[in-house]
Protein backbone atom coordinates (compact mmCIF):
# COMPACT_ATOMS: atom_id res chain seq x y z
CA UNK A 1 0.00 0.00 0.00
CA UNK A 2 1.43 3.26 -1.37
CA UNK A 3 0.27 6.75 0.16
CA UNK A 4 0.72 10.05 -1.10
CA UNK A 5 0.16 12.56 1.40
CA UNK A 6 -1.11 16.56 1.12
CA UNK A 7 1.60 18.89 1.36
CA UNK A 8 4.51 16.62 1.00
CA UNK A 9 3.91 16.66 -2.92
CA UNK A 10 6.65 15.69 -4.92
CA UNK A 11 7.49 16.66 -8.47
CA UNK A 12 7.55 13.09 -9.32
CA UNK A 13 3.80 12.66 -7.61
CA UNK A 14 2.34 15.22 -9.46
CA UNK A 15 3.78 14.16 -13.14
CA UNK A 16 5.13 16.62 -16.09
CA UNK A 17 5.57 20.34 -14.51
CA UNK A 18 4.98 23.64 -15.66
CA UNK A 19 8.07 25.44 -16.07
CA UNK A 20 8.31 28.88 -13.92
CA UNK A 21 7.22 31.44 -16.44
CA UNK A 22 8.49 35.27 -15.67
CA UNK A 23 6.88 38.22 -17.95
CA UNK A 24 9.09 41.54 -18.10
CA UNK A 25 6.84 44.28 -18.27
CA UNK A 26 7.32 45.85 -21.77
CA UNK A 27 7.82 49.50 -21.97
CA UNK A 28 4.78 50.73 -23.29
CA UNK A 29 2.83 47.73 -21.26
CA UNK A 30 1.09 48.70 -17.87
CA UNK A 31 1.34 45.18 -16.17
CA UNK A 32 3.20 43.91 -13.33
CA UNK A 33 6.13 41.71 -13.27
CA UNK A 34 5.20 37.82 -12.60
CA UNK A 35 7.34 35.64 -11.20
CA UNK A 36 4.51 32.54 -9.98
CA UNK A 37 5.33 28.87 -9.00
CA UNK A 38 2.22 27.32 -9.33
CA UNK A 39 1.42 23.74 -7.00
CA UNK A 40 -1.63 21.83 -6.48
CA UNK A 41 -2.33 20.19 -3.90
CA UNK A 42 -3.97 17.07 -4.29
CA UNK A 43 -5.79 15.04 -1.75
CA UNK A 44 -4.53 11.67 -0.15
CA UNK A 45 -4.64 8.75 -2.58
CA UNK A 46 -4.57 5.27 -1.31
CA UNK A 47 -3.66 2.60 -3.89
CA UNK A 48 -4.53 -0.96 -2.63
CA UNK A 49 -3.65 -3.84 -4.27
CA UNK A 50 -6.64 -6.00 -5.83
CA UNK A 51 -8.36 -8.33 -3.52
CA UNK A 52 -8.08 -12.11 -3.29
CA UNK A 53 -10.31 -13.73 -6.12
CA UNK A 54 -12.81 -15.31 -3.53
CA UNK A 55 -15.28 -16.15 -5.99
CA UNK A 56 -12.30 -18.23 -8.35
CA UNK A 57 -11.01 -19.68 -5.23
CA UNK A 58 -14.80 -20.60 -3.92
CA UNK A 59 -14.92 -22.54 -7.21
CA UNK A 60 -11.48 -24.32 -7.34
CA UNK A 61 -12.43 -25.52 -3.58
CA UNK A 62 -15.76 -26.73 -5.12
CA UNK A 63 -14.29 -28.74 -7.90
CA UNK A 64 -11.06 -30.21 -5.32
CA UNK A 65 -14.70 -31.76 -3.40
CA UNK A 66 -16.46 -33.07 -6.01
CA UNK A 67 -12.94 -34.90 -7.68
CA UNK A 68 -12.20 -35.83 -4.13
CA UNK A 69 -15.80 -37.62 -3.13
CA UNK A 70 -15.06 -39.59 -6.65
CA UNK A 71 -13.05 -43.09 -6.82
CA UNK A 72 -11.64 -41.81 -9.95
CA UNK A 73 -10.39 -38.52 -8.85
CA UNK A 74 -11.43 -37.37 -12.08
CA UNK A 75 -14.67 -35.73 -14.21
CA UNK A 76 -15.13 -39.90 -14.97
CA UNK A 77 -16.41 -40.37 -11.84
CA UNK A 78 -18.75 -37.26 -11.83
CA UNK A 79 -19.79 -38.31 -15.35
CA UNK A 80 -21.29 -41.61 -13.24
CA UNK A 81 -21.94 -39.56 -9.62
CA UNK A 82 -25.33 -39.12 -8.56
CA UNK A 83 -26.86 -36.05 -7.42
CA UNK A 84 -26.63 -34.48 -10.92
CA UNK A 85 -29.33 -33.49 -13.04
CA UNK A 86 -28.77 -34.66 -16.65
CA UNK A 87 -29.41 -32.04 -19.48
CA UNK A 88 -29.13 -35.12 -21.82
CA UNK A 89 -30.29 -38.73 -21.92
CA UNK A 90 -26.76 -39.63 -22.66
CA UNK A 91 -25.29 -37.82 -19.52
CA UNK A 92 -23.02 -35.91 -21.47
CA UNK A 93 -24.17 -32.62 -20.05
CA UNK A 94 -25.08 -32.50 -16.40
CA UNK A 95 -25.79 -30.00 -13.62
CA UNK A 96 -25.73 -29.70 -10.85
CA UNK A 97 -27.23 -26.50 -8.74
CA UNK A 98 -25.66 -24.76 -6.26
CA UNK A 99 -27.92 -21.97 -5.69
CA UNK A 100 -31.61 -21.34 -6.92
CA UNK A 101 -32.97 -18.72 -8.74
CA UNK A 102 -34.96 -15.84 -7.74
CA UNK A 103 -38.76 -16.59 -6.73
CA UNK A 104 -40.73 -17.96 -9.62
CA UNK A 105 -39.47 -15.87 -12.41
CA UNK A 106 -39.35 -17.67 -15.69
CA UNK A 107 -36.25 -19.15 -17.37
CA UNK A 108 -34.54 -17.68 -20.75
CA UNK A 109 -36.42 -19.06 -24.05
CA UNK A 110 -34.10 -19.58 -27.15
CA UNK A 111 -33.67 -16.30 -29.38
CA UNK A 112 -33.68 -14.23 -26.08
CA UNK A 113 -30.11 -12.48 -24.80
CA UNK A 114 -28.60 -13.43 -21.74
CA UNK A 115 -26.14 -12.56 -19.08
CA UNK A 116 -24.05 -14.97 -17.17
CA UNK A 117 -20.79 -14.72 -15.66
CA UNK A 118 -18.56 -17.61 -16.12
CA UNK A 119 -16.02 -19.71 -14.42
CA UNK A 120 -14.55 -23.07 -16.32
CA UNK A 121 -11.70 -25.51 -15.61
CA UNK A 122 -10.49 -28.41 -16.98
CA UNK A 123 -9.77 -31.36 -15.19
CA UNK A 124 -6.71 -30.61 -13.72
CA UNK A 125 -8.37 -27.56 -12.52
CA UNK A 126 -6.66 -24.64 -14.01
CA UNK A 127 -8.62 -22.45 -14.89
CA UNK A 128 -9.50 -21.83 -18.84
CA UNK A 129 -12.97 -19.58 -18.80
CA UNK A 130 -13.27 -16.28 -16.77
CA UNK A 131 -15.58 -13.98 -17.87
CA UNK A 132 -17.78 -11.78 -15.28
CA UNK A 133 -20.72 -10.64 -17.66
CA UNK A 134 -20.48 -12.99 -20.86
CA UNK A 135 -23.71 -11.90 -23.07
CA UNK A 136 -25.36 -14.26 -26.16
CA UNK A 137 -28.06 -15.09 -27.68
CA UNK A 138 -30.05 -18.42 -27.20
CA UNK A 139 -30.09 -20.94 -29.61
CA UNK A 140 -27.77 -18.97 -31.60
CA UNK A 141 -24.75 -20.70 -31.43
CA UNK A 142 -22.92 -18.02 -29.58
CA UNK A 143 -21.54 -20.16 -27.07
CA UNK A 144 -20.95 -24.12 -26.28
CA UNK A 145 -23.71 -26.06 -26.71
CA UNK A 146 -23.02 -27.18 -23.22
CA UNK A 147 -23.76 -23.74 -21.93
CA UNK A 148 -27.09 -23.10 -24.32
CA UNK A 149 -28.29 -26.16 -22.71
CA UNK A 150 -27.69 -25.37 -19.75
CA UNK A 151 -28.77 -21.51 -19.39
CA UNK A 152 -32.48 -22.69 -21.01
CA UNK A 153 -32.64 -24.71 -17.42
CA UNK A 154 -31.94 -21.92 -15.16
CA UNK A 155 -33.34 -18.81 -13.55
CA UNK A 156 -32.36 -15.47 -12.97
CA UNK A 157 -29.94 -15.39 -9.95
CA UNK A 158 -29.35 -18.94 -9.86
CA UNK A 159 -25.75 -20.60 -9.55
CA UNK A 160 -25.05 -23.74 -11.02
CA UNK A 161 -22.16 -26.13 -11.76
CA UNK A 162 -22.54 -27.53 -15.30
CA UNK A 163 -20.30 -30.68 -16.60
CA UNK A 164 -20.25 -31.49 -20.17
CA UNK A 165 -18.35 -33.99 -22.28
CA UNK A 166 -15.95 -32.27 -25.07
CA UNK A 167 -18.53 -33.07 -27.50
CA UNK A 168 -20.72 -30.08 -26.35
CA UNK A 169 -17.64 -27.92 -25.65
CA UNK A 170 -14.76 -26.89 -27.70
CA UNK A 171 -14.42 -30.70 -29.18
CA UNK A 172 -11.71 -32.82 -31.30
CA UNK A 173 -10.13 -29.31 -32.31
CA UNK A 174 -9.95 -27.81 -28.43
CA UNK A 175 -8.91 -24.31 -28.41
CA UNK A 176 -5.56 -23.78 -28.31
CA UNK A 177 -3.56 -22.76 -26.44
CA UNK A 178 -5.57 -23.94 -23.21
CA UNK A 179 -8.13 -26.12 -23.80
CA UNK A 180 -6.63 -29.55 -25.23
CA UNK A 181 -8.36 -31.79 -28.15
CA UNK A 182 -11.16 -34.02 -26.28
CA UNK A 183 -10.91 -32.12 -22.94
CA UNK A 184 -13.98 -32.24 -20.71
CA UNK A 185 -15.00 -28.97 -18.58
CA UNK A 186 -16.34 -28.04 -15.47
CA UNK A 187 -18.39 -24.72 -15.99
CA UNK A 188 -19.97 -22.37 -12.67
CA UNK A 189 -22.34 -20.59 -14.15
CA UNK A 190 -24.60 -17.78 -12.51
CA UNK A 191 -27.34 -16.17 -14.94
CA UNK A 192 -27.54 -12.11 -13.92
CA UNK A 193 -29.89 -11.17 -16.66
CA UNK A 194 -32.25 -11.89 -19.39
CA UNK A 195 -34.12 -10.08 -22.17
CA UNK A 196 -35.32 -9.81 -25.40
CA UNK A 197 -32.72 -9.29 -28.27
CA UNK A 198 -32.28 -5.92 -29.48
CA UNK A 199 -35.04 -4.38 -32.57
CA UNK A 200 -32.42 -4.55 -35.12
CA UNK A 201 -34.48 -1.72 -36.60
CA UNK A 202 -33.72 0.58 -34.04
CA UNK A 203 -29.98 -0.13 -34.12
CA UNK A 204 -27.30 2.25 -35.91
CA UNK A 205 -25.53 0.74 -38.88
CA UNK A 206 -22.05 0.39 -37.30
CA UNK A 207 -23.71 -1.87 -34.50
CA UNK A 208 -25.40 -4.29 -36.72
CA UNK A 209 -22.27 -4.28 -38.60
CA UNK A 210 -20.41 -5.21 -35.56
CA UNK A 211 -22.84 -8.18 -34.81
CA UNK A 212 -23.24 -9.55 -37.89
CA UNK A 213 -19.08 -10.05 -38.35
CA UNK A 214 -19.45 -11.36 -34.89
CA UNK A 215 -22.37 -14.42 -36.50
CA UNK A 216 -19.59 -14.96 -39.50
CA UNK A 217 -16.92 -15.15 -36.56
CA UNK A 218 -18.93 -17.51 -34.78
CA UNK A 219 -19.56 -19.12 -38.38
CA UNK A 220 -16.08 -20.20 -39.23
CA UNK A 221 -15.80 -21.30 -35.51
CA UNK A 222 -18.24 -23.90 -35.99
CA UNK A 223 -16.98 -25.04 -40.02
CA UNK A 224 -13.41 -25.31 -38.70
CA UNK A 225 -14.92 -27.88 -36.72
CA UNK A 226 -16.77 -29.11 -39.61
CA UNK A 227 -20.54 -28.73 -38.00
CA UNK A 228 -21.67 -27.27 -41.60
CA UNK A 229 -24.79 -26.95 -40.38
CA UNK A 230 -24.19 -24.69 -37.27
CA UNK A 231 -21.75 -22.57 -39.65
CA UNK A 232 -24.11 -22.25 -42.15
CA UNK A 233 -27.04 -21.24 -39.52
CA UNK A 234 -24.75 -18.79 -38.20
CA UNK A 235 -23.42 -17.03 -41.71
CA UNK A 236 -27.32 -16.74 -42.88
CA UNK A 237 -27.88 -15.03 -39.34
CA UNK A 238 -25.03 -12.41 -40.06
CA UNK A 239 -26.93 -11.76 -43.79
CA UNK A 240 -30.02 -11.31 -42.03
CA UNK A 241 -28.43 -8.61 -39.52
CA UNK A 242 -26.66 -6.52 -42.04
CA UNK A 243 -28.51 -3.34 -42.89
CA UNK A 244 -29.96 -2.65 -46.36
CA UNK A 245 -27.41 0.52 -46.30
CA UNK A 246 -25.99 2.67 -43.54
CA UNK A 247 -27.50 5.70 -44.19
CA UNK A 248 -30.84 4.19 -43.76
CA UNK A 249 -30.12 3.77 -39.72
CA UNK A 250 -28.35 6.58 -38.62
CA UNK A 251 -27.79 9.21 -41.47
CA UNK A 252 -23.92 9.82 -41.07
CA UNK A 253 -22.07 12.34 -43.16
CA UNK A 254 -21.22 11.55 -46.93
CA UNK A 255 -17.69 10.06 -46.11
CA UNK A 256 -18.73 7.79 -43.37
CA UNK A 257 -21.75 6.80 -45.39
CA UNK A 258 -19.06 5.80 -48.07
CA UNK A 259 -16.46 4.30 -45.55
CA UNK A 260 -19.81 2.15 -44.26
CA UNK A 261 -20.99 1.01 -47.64
CA UNK A 262 -17.41 0.04 -48.51
CA UNK A 263 -17.29 -2.38 -45.21
CA UNK A 264 -21.22 -3.66 -45.63
CA UNK A 265 -20.37 -4.50 -49.10
CA UNK A 266 -17.55 -6.55 -48.44
CA UNK A 267 -18.79 -7.96 -45.17
CA UNK A 268 -21.88 -9.32 -47.34
CA UNK A 269 -19.66 -10.82 -49.74
CA UNK A 270 -17.78 -12.85 -47.23
CA UNK A 271 -21.30 -13.67 -45.78
CA UNK A 272 -22.62 -15.09 -49.37
CA UNK A 273 -18.95 -16.96 -50.27
CA UNK A 274 -19.19 -18.78 -46.20
CA UNK A 275 -22.77 -19.88 -47.20
CA UNK A 276 -21.59 -20.78 -50.22
CA UNK A 277 -19.27 -23.42 -48.88
CA UNK A 278 -20.96 -24.23 -45.97
CA UNK A 279 -24.11 -25.63 -48.88
CA UNK A 280 -21.19 -27.18 -50.66
CA UNK A 281 -20.16 -29.39 -47.56
CA UNK A 282 -23.49 -30.41 -46.58
CA UNK A 283 -23.87 -31.79 -50.19
CA UNK A 284 -26.48 -28.95 -51.12
CA UNK A 285 -24.81 -27.93 -54.63
CA UNK A 286 -27.72 -25.58 -56.20
CA UNK A 287 -28.28 -23.54 -53.01
CA UNK A 288 -24.62 -23.25 -53.07
CA UNK A 289 -24.83 -22.14 -56.66
CA UNK A 290 -27.40 -19.90 -55.46
CA UNK A 291 -24.95 -18.26 -52.94
CA UNK A 292 -22.25 -18.38 -55.59
CA UNK A 293 -24.29 -16.27 -58.63
CA UNK A 294 -25.50 -13.32 -55.51
CA UNK A 295 -21.74 -13.33 -54.63
CA UNK A 296 -20.92 -13.01 -58.53
CA UNK A 297 -23.51 -9.78 -58.63
CA UNK A 298 -22.32 -8.22 -55.73
CA UNK A 299 -18.65 -8.40 -57.04
CA UNK A 300 -17.53 -10.12 -60.49
CA UNK A 301 -13.71 -9.52 -59.87
CA UNK A 302 -13.72 -11.04 -56.24
CA UNK A 303 -11.50 -14.25 -55.93
CA UNK A 304 -12.99 -15.73 -52.97
CA UNK A 305 -16.30 -15.83 -54.95
CA UNK A 306 -14.52 -17.03 -58.46
CA UNK A 307 -12.61 -19.70 -56.43
CA UNK A 308 -15.93 -21.43 -54.57
CA UNK A 309 -18.14 -21.19 -57.86
CA UNK A 310 -15.25 -22.79 -59.83
CA UNK A 311 -14.61 -25.01 -57.26
CA UNK A 312 -18.37 -26.19 -57.47
CA UNK A 313 -18.65 -26.12 -60.86
CA UNK A 314 -15.74 -28.74 -61.03
CA UNK A 315 -17.68 -31.01 -58.97
CA UNK A 316 -20.61 -30.66 -61.18
CA UNK A 317 -18.08 -32.00 -63.73
CA UNK A 318 -18.17 -28.76 -65.81
CA UNK A 319 -14.37 -27.90 -65.81
CA UNK A 320 -14.30 -26.03 -68.62
CA UNK A 321 -15.93 -23.24 -67.29
CA UNK A 322 -14.81 -24.24 -63.57
CA UNK A 323 -11.23 -24.02 -64.91
CA UNK A 324 -12.24 -20.38 -66.60
CA UNK A 325 -13.30 -18.91 -62.98
CA UNK A 326 -10.47 -20.51 -61.32
CA UNK A 327 -8.07 -18.94 -64.12
CA UNK A 328 -9.88 -15.50 -63.80
CA UNK A 329 -9.24 -15.99 -59.47
CA UNK A 330 -5.72 -16.63 -59.45
CA UNK A 331 -5.03 -13.58 -62.09
CA UNK A 332 -6.55 -11.78 -59.40
CA UNK A 333 -4.67 -13.47 -56.51
CA UNK A 334 -1.52 -15.40 -58.23
CA UNK A 335 -0.07 -16.57 -55.16
CA UNK A 336 -3.13 -18.01 -54.24
CA UNK A 337 -2.20 -21.94 -53.21
CA UNK A 338 -6.02 -22.78 -52.91
CA UNK A 339 -6.80 -22.07 -56.48
CA UNK A 340 -3.38 -23.66 -57.27
CA UNK A 341 -4.32 -26.67 -55.55
CA UNK A 342 -8.21 -26.69 -56.72
CA UNK A 343 -6.37 -26.60 -60.47
CA UNK A 344 -3.99 -29.43 -59.59
CA UNK A 345 -6.83 -31.43 -58.42
CA UNK A 346 -8.85 -31.44 -61.24
CA UNK A 347 -5.51 -31.64 -63.63
CA UNK A 348 -4.96 -35.26 -61.53
CA UNK A 349 -8.99 -36.32 -61.60
CA UNK A 350 -8.36 -36.05 -65.58
CA UNK A 351 -5.40 -38.35 -65.17
CA UNK A 352 -7.44 -40.61 -62.96
CA UNK A 353 -4.90 -40.06 -59.95
CA UNK A 354 -6.41 -39.59 -56.50
CA UNK A 355 -7.59 -36.21 -55.05
CA UNK A 356 -6.59 -34.68 -51.53
CA UNK A 357 -9.47 -32.87 -49.82
CA UNK A 358 -10.08 -30.62 -47.33
CA UNK A 359 -10.27 -26.63 -46.98
CA UNK A 360 -12.26 -24.37 -45.22
CA UNK A 361 -14.37 -21.34 -46.25
CA UNK A 362 -12.73 -17.44 -45.52
CA UNK A 363 -11.20 -14.18 -46.42
CA UNK A 364 -7.78 -13.25 -46.82
CA UNK A 365 -5.71 -15.99 -49.25
CA UNK A 366 -2.82 -17.39 -47.83
CA UNK A 367 -0.27 -16.94 -50.49
CA UNK A 368 2.57 -19.15 -51.37
CA UNK A 369 5.84 -18.15 -53.01
CA UNK A 370 6.15 -17.75 -56.56
CA UNK A 371 10.07 -16.90 -57.04
CA UNK A 372 11.80 -18.13 -60.49
CA UNK A 373 13.48 -20.95 -58.73
CA UNK A 374 10.11 -22.73 -57.90
CA UNK A 375 10.29 -25.74 -59.74
CA UNK A 376 7.12 -26.29 -62.43
CA UNK A 377 5.00 -29.26 -63.33
CA UNK A 378 4.89 -30.93 -66.75
CA UNK A 379 1.85 -29.14 -68.05
CA UNK A 380 0.10 -30.62 -71.54
CA UNK A 381 -1.01 -27.95 -74.17
CA UNK A 382 -3.98 -30.37 -74.44
CA UNK A 383 -4.79 -30.13 -71.33
CA UNK A 384 -7.09 -27.03 -70.44
CA UNK A 385 -7.40 -27.61 -66.78
CA UNK A 386 -3.65 -27.97 -66.53
CA UNK A 387 -3.30 -25.13 -69.09
CA UNK A 388 -5.53 -23.13 -66.64
CA UNK A 389 -2.98 -23.51 -63.84
CA UNK A 390 -0.37 -21.01 -65.15
CA UNK A 391 -2.19 -17.87 -65.21
CA UNK A 392 -0.80 -15.27 -67.57
CA UNK A 393 1.66 -13.89 -65.80
CA UNK A 394 3.39 -16.70 -65.16
CA UNK A 395 3.30 -18.07 -62.10
CA UNK A 396 3.88 -21.68 -61.85
CA UNK A 397 1.59 -24.06 -59.86
CA UNK A 398 4.40 -26.37 -58.03
CA UNK A 399 2.66 -25.74 -54.84
CA UNK A 400 -0.15 -26.18 -55.91
CA UNK A 401 -1.04 -29.67 -54.37
CA UNK A 402 -0.31 -28.06 -50.79
CA UNK A 403 -2.75 -27.38 -48.54
CA UNK A 404 -2.25 -23.69 -46.84
CA UNK A 405 -2.65 -24.09 -42.81
CA UNK A 406 -5.20 -22.55 -40.99
CA UNK A 407 -4.95 -19.75 -39.09
CA UNK A 408 -4.52 -21.08 -35.22
CA UNK A 409 -7.67 -20.63 -33.13
CA UNK A 410 -5.94 -18.82 -30.43
CA UNK A 411 -4.99 -15.87 -32.98
CA UNK A 412 -7.97 -13.99 -32.40
CA UNK A 413 -8.92 -15.34 -29.69
CA UNK A 414 -10.95 -13.76 -26.83
CA UNK A 415 -10.37 -14.77 -23.35
CA UNK A 416 -13.60 -12.73 -22.01
CA UNK A 417 -15.97 -14.94 -24.47
CA UNK A 418 -17.00 -18.98 -23.72
CA UNK A 419 -17.07 -19.27 -27.52
CA UNK A 420 -13.81 -18.47 -28.35
CA UNK A 421 -13.90 -16.56 -31.83
CA UNK A 422 -11.75 -18.75 -34.39
CA UNK A 423 -9.44 -16.53 -36.38
CA UNK A 424 -10.38 -15.67 -40.25
CA UNK A 425 -9.82 -18.27 -41.97
CA UNK A 426 -7.31 -18.83 -44.67
CA UNK A 427 -7.86 -20.68 -48.13
CA UNK A 428 -6.33 -23.83 -47.83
Amino acid sequence: MSWVQEGEMTRASLGPQLPEVAEEEEEGCRGPRLRRRVQFLLPPVTIQEPPPQQEEKAFHQSVEHLLGATLEGNFEGLFAADGWEDLLEEKSVRKLRVRGGQGQARGPQPGQEVTVKLLGALQDQSLVEKDPRLTFVLGQGEAVQALDLAVLSMRPGEVALILTRPAYAYGRLGRQPDIPAEAPLLYQVTLLQVRESPDLALLAAPQRLGLADRAREQGRFHFERQDYQLALRSYQRALRLLPSSPAAADGPQDQEVEEQEVELRQLRLKCLTSCAAAQLKLGRREAALDFCHEAERLEPDDAQALYWKGKLLAELGQDQAAAKLLKRALQLEPTAKAIHAELSRMARRQRGQPEPGGDVPGGPLSHSPAGPDQARTSLSPQNPVAAACVPDEGVACAAAGKAAAVSGLSALRQPQLSLSVAPHLSFP
